[in-house]
């Protein structure tokens, strides 16, 4: 007779206890499961989120500066060889290598005008890229929605004492205010946003942007690299990548992952020890079997093979059950958790882990139990005949 037909005649013998350490490593590999498959689908929806609530890379023309100094005081700094950039130009982002991790690319046109009196800063937009860049906008009245209309940010349409419907002139053209920006506490409370066309024919520079912004979904590609890639094909501009929106971005993941990591523990130890608890009195209840079997001509490594074995078959039950119920409970919960449109990340490599992580639970909670199996007397069983 194998060691492995005395395990599984132990199990079906010790059937009621044995379901309920299945139950017991299921729901610990279940809990691990789902939250690590809500995890992964949490982190690709933040990260998607924050990506496309903002930009994430900034493009602007090249200069280089000159600065002045004497005794370690700037006295003077003044720019040269400044570079151009013009909206054809942009079309060369469209070649990169993650060209399909761009969500939006904005490009503007800043310039200084006369309105009323006051000098405010004009910006010309493509609003249907502004727009989906800076979704979190609030508008008072309607987004502009033909060349002749303009959005004015909250404090500029205080200072002027004008509202939504009401007409503005800037560069000599009256343009109608389609709406008014609610006040976000940014530099967009001081700005005009008007058509992107309008605004280089009013001053005179056709095709001429000051600056792009870009937002990029770079879950899947290191940030660090579009910007590589897009200083590339625009030598003539420089790349910077806006830290702040990856700094936060990565936190958030990172606080999810971490949060996961913690819980994912925890549970391990508490199947540890239901498997050591379990086996112990298994051990315990099974010393007259174990005698007879020493004293029939199991050796001590016999003995910690069978007890070993059964904790294997039933962490490996376990584990698959737990993998099954831990999709299932994260299937549930992502549309409430997270959002209802968002997928629900499951590999491969999560059914494996599934399985070994439970395997190496049960196997290290049977040790200690495996190993007092052993060192049991044959007499015991003997003196209790």
């Amino acid at each position: 007779m194998k060691l492995i037909d005395v395990a599984l005649r132990s199990l079906r013998r010790r059937s009621g206890k044995m379901l309920l350490l299945v139950l017991g490593l299921s729901l610990g590999v279940a809990t691990v499961v789902a939250l690590t498959s809500l995890n992964e689908s949490m982190r690709s929806q933040v990260a998607t989120t924050l990506d496309e609530f903002g930009a994430n890379i900034l493009i602007v023309p090249q200069t280089n500066d000159l600065a002045v100094s004497y005794g370690g005081v700037t006295v003077a700094s003044a720019s040269f060889d400044v570079g151009e950039l013009r909206l054809e130009d942009l079309a060369a982002i469209d070649t990169i290598k993650n060209a399909a991790n761009i969500s939006i690319l904005s490009p503007k046109l800043l310039s200084a005008a006369e309105v009323e009196g006051r000098t405010i800063l004009v910006a010309g937009v493509r609003f249907s890229d502004e727009l989906l860049l800076k979704q979190w906008w609030e508008i008072d009245g309607a987004p502009p929605a033909s060349p002749d209309e303009t959005l004015l940010g909250y404090r500029v349409a205080k200072q002027l004492g004008v509202e939504a419907g009401d007409e503005v002139r800037i560069y000599g053209i009256t343009l109608h205010i389609a709406g008014i920006l609610r006040e976000n506490g940014s530099q967009d409370d001081d700005i005009i946003f008007a058509d992107l066309g309008t605004v280089q024919a009013a001053i005179g520079r056709p095709g001429v942007i000051t600056l792009a912004e870009v937002a990029a979904l770079c879950t899947a590609c290191p940030i660090e690299e579009m910007v590589i890639q897009i200083s590339e094909v625009l030598p003539q501009a420089r790349v910077t990548a806006l830290r702040q929106a990856v700094a936060l971005r990565m936190e958030t993941a990172d606080q999810l992952t971490r949060f996961g990591l913690v819980v994912s523990v925890i549970v391990v130890l508490i199947g540890s020890l239901v498997v050591l608890t379990t086996m112990l009195s298994a051990v315990g209840e099974r010393k007259q079997e174990i005698g007879l079997m020493r004293a029939l001509g199991f050796r001590r490594r016999h003995i910690a093979r069978v007890i070993l074995s059964e904790a294997a078959m039933v962490s490996v039950v376990g584990g698959i059950v737990g993998w099954g119920l831990g999709v299932l409970g994260a299937a549930l919960l992502l549309p409430r958790l997270v959002d209802p449109q968002a997928t629900l990340s499951v590999t491969p490599l999560l059914v494996a882990g599934s399985v070994f992580g439970a395997l190496l639970i049960g196997l290290a909670g049977a040790i200690y139990p495996a190993l007092q199996a052993a060192k049991l007397d044959p007499t015991t069983a003997l003196r209790a005949l």
